[in-house]
């Protein structure tokens, strides 16, 4: 018999979302993370939105595990006092050329299930005064929610159905065995080896280490994680009334852009830009000569922020499947036993809206294991 029925490999959101999902059908359960706490990489460095579905393509992993772990989230956060608020979120256009995009994400967002409602530039105006418009979008569904309120609630999920998670624990070692799998972990100096019938791979931002650490080929599978960080500078709480909700310029190819984004707390920030690392260092740094450059887009939305009012805030790096200047890629969520490993699901390129998603992924896996 293994020593686990299922061993979840990192403790961010999703980790954590399904452990909390599989602890009360499978025991014993583990979550191991690398870090002193759960949810310290991606998970606790973003805008923290609830996203509504907008903008991925129909079909996909993405659209459809945005808008289902969108109702789900909420409902958790209303059942279980997870702070939230459904803030919801106007995406403007700034100019004539842009108004073909908008209509185009209305289509999207639309059939993917994201209730949107057209406005014109006066609709747009009549909410938030001081932004600039040609018109938009309300996305009536879009919140924000305490990412570290959502953690908490699944990890005390997880210990209170009988999981286990570990902290300071890192995966150095995976071999397929006769009754699942062999796992090596570190824990300080001390090497220990332990076997589980199954293995999950939410590793985050080491998702394709992970994977080749079971024996897969990384690059031929597609699973090879590029570090892109996204740096928020924050304007100053004498001008956080300047928006009322979250307001986003219309997107460019490779992001979302520059987006105004209020946290709970009603702090005014800007961000995140993207910005691919040339190496696998975690480095959070805001680099404070980015401001002009931050400036320039914020003035896109709104024109009297000067560069002087803001400043540096947080980052976060995002694990993408896709090089810098490659297309859009979806989300990675496989059972891995056409490649020899039954029992091994990799979770890879979890990226925006995996926060939003993380019910969702949660249940997605499950039906998976029990296939």
């Amino acid at each position: 018999m293994p020593d686990a029925a299922i061993t979840i490999v990192g403790g961010g959101v999703i980790g954590l979302a399904i452990a909390a999902e599989l602890a009360p059908r499978y025991s014993p359960l583990f979550v191991l993370e690398r870090n002193p706490r759960y949810g310290q990489e991606t998970s606790a460095r973003n805008s923290e939105v609830i996203h509504a579905g907008i903008y991925y393509p129909e079909g996909s992993l993405k659209a459809q595990l945005c808008v289902e772990g969108r109702e789900l989230l909420y409902n958790l956060c209303e059942r279980n006092g997870v702070p939230h608020r459904r803030i919801t979120k106007i995406i403007t256009a700034t100019k004539k050329e842009e108004e073909a995009e908008l209509e185009r994400l209305y289509a999207v967002g639309t059939a993917n299930g994201a209730p949107l409602r057209r406005l014109t530039a006066a609709e747009v105006l009549a909410m938030e005064p001081h932004i600039t418009t040609v018109g938009g979008l309300l996305s009536s569904s879009t919140g924000i929610i305490s990412a570290h309120g959502l953690m908490d609630y699944f990890y005390h999920a997880v210990r209170g159905q009988g999981g286990e998670v570990q902290m300071h624990c890192t995966v150095v070692g995976i071999a397929k065995s006769s009754d699942g799998y062999q796992i090596s972990i570190q824990e300080g100096e001390q090497v220990s080896t332990f076997t589980s019938e199954w293995v999950i791979n939410a590793a985050g931002l080491e998702a394709d280490t992970i994977a080749g650490l079971a024996g897969i080929d990384i690059d031929r599978a597609g699973y090879r994680i590029h570090y892109c960080k996204g740096s928020y500078f924050a304007l100053p709480g004498s001008m956080q009334s300047l928006v009322q909700r979250l307001v986003y310029p219309v997107p460019t190819k490779h992001s979302l852009g520059v987006h105004a984004v209020l946290d709970l707390g009603g702090r005014l920030k800007f961000g995140p830009d993207v910005e691919y690392l040339p190496d696998r260092i975690l480095n959070y740094m805001v680099d404070p000569s980015k401001r002009a450059a931050f400036a320039e887009s914020v003035r896109r939305i709104l024109p009297m922020v000067r560069d002087e009012d803001l400043s540096p805030d947080m980052s976060g790096i995002r694990p993408k499947t896709q090089a810098k200047g490659d297309p859009v890629r979806d989300f990675v969520i496989v059972h891995e036993k056409e490649r020899g490993l039954p029992g091994f699901i990799n979770l890879v390129g979890m990226e925006s809206p995996g926060l939003t998603a993380s019910p969702a992924i949660a249940r997605y896996v499950a039906s998976l294991v029990a296939a």
